[in-house]
């Protein structure tokens, strides 16, 4: 049996590789290192469930304040031309 703390840590990742399906599993894992210390400074060998959780809770806080990019705009906002 998983802890729901646990479960909710795996949710979570979850949604982040949804909101960002460019990122690759070990670049985000690297990624939430690095938010890890900078955070609650400790690395993901020592990082709590809680603790990691309040950290891709902030991860996802962030992605999900970008606005959505149209067809025409990359996630920066900049204009995408097409070459002909």
């Amino acid at each position: 049996m998983i802890p729901e703390t646990k479960r909710e840590v795996l949710a979570v990742l979850a949604e982040l590789c949804e909101l960002s399906p460019e990122v690759r599993m070990g670049q985000l894992l690297a990624h939430l290192g690095f938010l890890g210390e900078d955070q609650v400074e400790r690395s993901l060998w020592n990082i709590d469930d809680e603790q990691l959780l309040s950290v891709l809770y902030h991860h996802r806080s962030e992605l999900t304040s970008i606005t959505p990019a149209g067809p025409s705009e990359n996630r920066h906002g900049a204009s995408l031309q097409k070459i002909s």
